[in-house]
C-alpha cells in the first residue's frame, strides 16, 4: 500500500496532495533507484555524492558533503571510502590544515558521472512523460509557490522582529 492510499475522500484536500506527492516521489525514486543498479552497479547515494562533487570541481570537505547530501559524517565516509577505492573520487590535502581535506572526483569518475547523470536526465523526464510540456510547467510554478511561501513563513519564524 502506498503513501497515497492512506488518504480519505473527508481528509482535507491539501493532505491528500501531500500524500500523493510523497507516492509520486517514492514510485520515481525506486525506479531511479532499480536503474542505477541494474545500468552502472552504483547506488543513489554514491550517485548524489558523485553529483555534488561534479557541481564543484575544486571539490569539497567532508563536513559540506553531509551538510549537502543532508547525511551523517559517517554516511559520507563510508561511501566517499567505496567510490575511492574504484578510483573515481580522491582525497585531497588542504592546505594549511593538516587534519582536512578535500574529495573531488578524478578524470575517470567525471566520465563515469557523466555517463550516469545523462542516464539519469532521461529517466526523469520518462517519468513524467504523461504530462504536457504545459503541465509540466504549471506544476514547476505551482510548486514553486510552494517553496516560496514555505521560504518566507520559516524565514519569519526565525526572525519575529521582521514581522
Amino acid at each position: 500500500m502506498d503513501l497515497e492510499a492512506r488518504g480519505h475522500s473527508e481528509h482535507p484536500e491539501a493532505l491528500r496532495l501531500w500524500l500523493r506527492l510523497l507516492t509520486c516521489t517514492q514510485l520515481i525514486e525506486k525506479q531511479v533507484r532499480a536503474q542505477l543498479r541494474e545500468q552502472f552497479d552504483t547506488t543513489l547515494p554514491r550517485f548524489d555524492l558523485m553529483a555534488q562533487l561534479e557541481r564543484n570541481p575544486e571539490g569539497l570537505k567532508m563536513n559540506e558533503l553531509s551538510r549537502r547530501m543532508m547525511v551523517t559524517g559517517g554516511n559520507v565516509t563510508g561511501v566517499t571510502d567505496q567510490l575511492v577505492a574504484e578510483g573515481v573520487v580522491e582525497r585531497v590535502e588542504v592546505q594549511g590544515d593538516r587534519r582536512a581535506y578535500r574529495v573531488r572526483l578524478t578524470a575517470r569518475g567525471r566520465k563515469v558521472f557523466d555517463e550516469m547523470a545523462r542516464e539519469h536526465e532521461a529517466w526523469i523526464v520518462a517519468a513524467f512523460e504523461a504530462l504536457t510540456p504545459r503541465e509540466v510547467d504549471n506544476l514547476h510554478r505551482l510548486l514553486g509557490k510552494v517553496k516560496q511561501h514555505h521560504h518566507l513563513h520559516n524565514e519569519m519564524s526565525n526572525n519575529p522582529e521582521s514581522a
